[in-house]
């Protein structure tokens, strides 16, 4: 009987590190999360006042420069190719975030870096000197009706012509020029077919219109978007009449929810499912503020998060579609003994594969 003890003895001494043991095995074999594409809003203030913003301008702190660089710094490393830089309205800002997407390209050589604005504060002299580190540009307009843009908070009547006046710059110093909309209760039925192929954008990013509990859901919230939600027949509805746009990117709020990974203004990832944000990566490290958040990888390459985000890449996905176009017109010619080439088992580029091994 005692010498069946002693086997036992040395389990019950085990028991208090079974926990240590296997949260040490499960960070170590636990698959690493890389941040490859992250916006960061590096500020929350903003001169619209849209009524369905879910990132509302509750303070106004902004990180300094050396911070938001050494953060930006930090994701490179950790293995971010694309940073898109938000808000807020980022163009209240316009030298720190020059500072900023020079960095990125100059200094760190991001893949992509892109920034989204309402347009309003955007001047030619800006692109001008900071064109050839800004890979994509992205406006958001949600109506081709100015009445609309005002009763969504969108600008005072002059957003539109404001946007055509954007979409010329980019063309005229080489950006991609992309569009953003929000379909909600006051655009929903709107036709924009024939403003989207005037403005031939890069892509044309359709949200249906979404609630975040804490940024827009109350009358206690800073924004109420409780009168702009609509069914998702009715998002539906706007995405059939506009999907024969080649630039159209629908995006519901099963997929945006979510799948975007965001660095907030204190240089923290916010938690997609509305729990506590991370501490600050120049306090934690990327790894460990990633790791204490839910990100929806999964979602984000669903809705497509993985693209050709320059024109390096698009350009690959041109010459791609031509070499098919040429082979499958060869192979019809001689019996159809030759294919196109693309996606991972031929020679093309295949969203997945950008920026090898984007996501594990």
């Amino acid at each position: 009987m005692l010498f069946q003890n002693l086997y036992i003895l040395p389990l019950l001494l085990l028991l208090p590190l079974l926990p240590w043991l296997y949260n040490h095995l499960f960070r170590k074999f636990k698959p690493k999360t890389i941040p490859l594409s992250v916006n960061y809003h590096f500020t929350r203030k903003c001169n619209y006042e849209c009524g369905f913003c879910f990132h509302t301008d509750t303070n106004s702190y902004i990180a300094p420069l050396e911070d938001g660089k050494a953060a930006l710094k930090l994701l490179a490393e950790a293995g971010a190719k694309k940073i898109n830089f938000a808000g807020g309205e980022p163009f209240l800002y316009p030298g720190h975030l020059g500072k900023m997407v020079d960095f990125c390209k100059e200094v760190l050589r991001l893949e992509s870096v892109s920034i989204v604005s309402n347009g309003s504060k955007i001047t030619e002299s800006w692109i001008k000197a900071h064109s050839k580190n800004v890979d994509i540009l992205a406006i958001s307009c949600d109506s081709f009706n100015e009445e609309t843009n005002i009763a969504i908070g969108r600008g005072k009547g002059t957003h539109i012509k404001q946007l055509y006046q954007i979409a010329d710059w980019c063309r005229e110093y080489g950006i991609l020029f992309k569009l953003n909309s929000v379909i909600c209760q006051y655009n929903w039925q709107e036709d924009m077919n024939a403003h989207i192929a005037r403005l031939e954008p890069y892509r044309w990013k359709c949200f249906q219109v979404l609630l975040v509990a804490g940024e827009n859901d109350s009358d206690k919230t800073k924004r109420d978007v409780r009168n702009f939600l609509i069914s998702d027949e009715e998002y539906e509805h706007f995405c059939r009449n506009h999907d024969k746009n080649t630039c159209f990117v629908p995006e519901s709020n099963k997929l945006m929810a979510k799948s975007y990974l965001i660095l907030d203004e204190h240089l923290r990832f916010l938690d997609r499912t509305g729990q506590c944000p991370s501490g600050s990566i120049l306090e934690l490290g990327v790894d460990k503020a990633l790791s204490s958040v839910f990100w929806d990888t999964n979602g984000f390459k669903e809705r497509g998060g993985i693209y050709a985000w320059n024109e390096e890449q698009i350009q690959k996905e041109k010459d791609v579609e031509h070499s098919h176009v040429v082979n499958t017109n060869l192979g019809a010619s001689v019996g159809g003994s030759c294919g196109g080439t693309g996606g991972k088992n031929g020679n093309g580029v295949d969203m997945e594969d950008i920026g090898a091994g984007a996501i594990h």
